[in-house]
């Protein structure tokens, strides 16, 4: 039985006792995992008190109260974030300070839970950050431990498949006993929510399938010359219904001819995921400018998006693999978290590079340097 230690760092000791009492018998158990996960409760009043322990031994998660005396909540939880600690944190907030908790996730926090809490949300929360932090142990063993590490790992995002399917499982039950009535029209927002899931499952095992090709190696490559104008178009046509449905306007700049070699595929996979996350991250009625130029010894391709923006400190996480930018605005945008991994292994592939631009709330753009015709001999030996 593996124990992790959760440091509780709240000024009201009725909340850290009660936490101790809900957690102390709890063990998270999923069916991928050889031993099931308890917890080791560790307590402090102040967020002074709390850097001391978090200095001294190193907790997993830490759940941090907002306003504490002295130092506050959010300053503990920079400090975790300056030192790019190992730390998950989860914020424990009235609802007065909803905004405030709301704010914390923005600069680092995993998520919240508002007070009062019954056992039942506080574990459910607690399930969540440990599978997360289990999902990122995965992946760090993942590019030390090569293959059976991956098999697991892949076996643990399978696992992710099992809510969507019993969710749709649900609503066909539902529309087969005909429960909401014999009127189809009745049973709309069901039918909608299983094809969301339907196509957020199928997102996932594609990504998975992309990831999983690029970083075994083993995907023959198919190098020959290739114009990126024409990759564009097709990739812009895949996207237009989605564009539509959002009122998204898709716009293509070719300022000058210019053919790379490259695989048509991994051309394609960058291409399709750029477009997708410009116009799934837009605003309504916004718009994707894509432009094709060249230098002498570069072709440049520039995604650019009326969208959210990304904070600044949040641009290093974007090509981390199941890393997905939490806020307000993208709460409910579907994803897997890997499109952009994907693009920067397949960019690097060729000696490429990926420069970030963003500016909250006006929107985002990921500027593509493909070398020129770079010798064969120096693409293949990367494959």
């Amino acid at each position: 039985m593996e124990k992790l230690d959760v440091l509780v760092v709240d000024d009201e000791p009725g909340i850290r006792s009660g936490i101790n009492r809900i957690l102390r018998n709890f063990s998270v158990s999923y069916p991928f995992m050889d031993d099931d996960i308890q917890f080791n409760i560790l307590e402090a009043a102040t967020g002074e008190e709390a850097l001391e322990i978090i200095n001294r031994k190193l907790p997993a998660i830490v759940l941090l109260d907002n306003k504490l005396p002295g130092m506050q909540g959010v300053e503990v939880l920079e400090y975790i974030n300056n030192n790019q600690l190992d730390i998950l944190v989860m914020m424990i907030t009235s609802f007065a300070s909803l905004e405030l908790a709301v704010s914390a996730t923005n600069i680092g926090a995993y998520d919240f839970v508002p007070k009062p809490f019954t056992p039942q949300e506080l574990k459910a929360s607690m399930e969540n950050i440990t599978k997360h932090y289990f999902l990122r142990r995965m992946t760090r063993k993942l590019h030390k431990e090569g293959k059976i590490i991956r098999f697991k790992f892949l076996t643990v995002l399978s696992h992710e498949l099992k809510s969507p399917l019993n969710a749709i499982e649900g609503y066909l039950k539902l529309m087969q006993e005909k429960q909401a009535g014999d009127n189809i029209d009745d049973y709309q927002e069901m039918i909608d929510r299983s094809l969301s899931r339907v196509k957020s499952m199928r997102n996932l095992i594609m990504d998975l399938l992309d990831l999983t090709r690029i970083d075994s190696g083993k995907k023959k490559r198919d190098l020959r010359e290739l114009d990126l104008e024409l990759i564009a178009k097709s990739a812009i046509d895949g996207m237009t219904p989605l564009a539509v449905q959002r009122d998204v306007k898709l716009n293509l700049k070719v300022e000058s001819q210019q053919s790379i070699m490259a695989d048509a595929e991994e051309m394609e996979i960058v291409f399709n995921n750029m477009i997708s996350n410009a116009v799934k991250y837009n605003k309504d009625g916004g718009s994707v400018n894509i432009a094709i130029s060249s230098t002498s010894d570069e072709v440049i391709v520039r995604f650019e998006d009326t969208g959210f923006g990304i904070e600044k400190e949040d641009v290093p996480k974007l090509f981390q693999e199941f890393s997905r930018i939490k806020n307000s605005s993208t709460k409910n945008i579907s994803g897997s978290g890997l499109g952009l991994s994907i693009v920067k292994k397949l960019v690097d592939l060729y000696n490429g590079r990926i420069e970030v631009e963003s500016t909250p709330t006006q929107g985002s753009a990921f500027t593509l340097y493909f070398p020129i015709l770079p010798s064969l001999n120096e693409i293949t030996g990367l494959a």
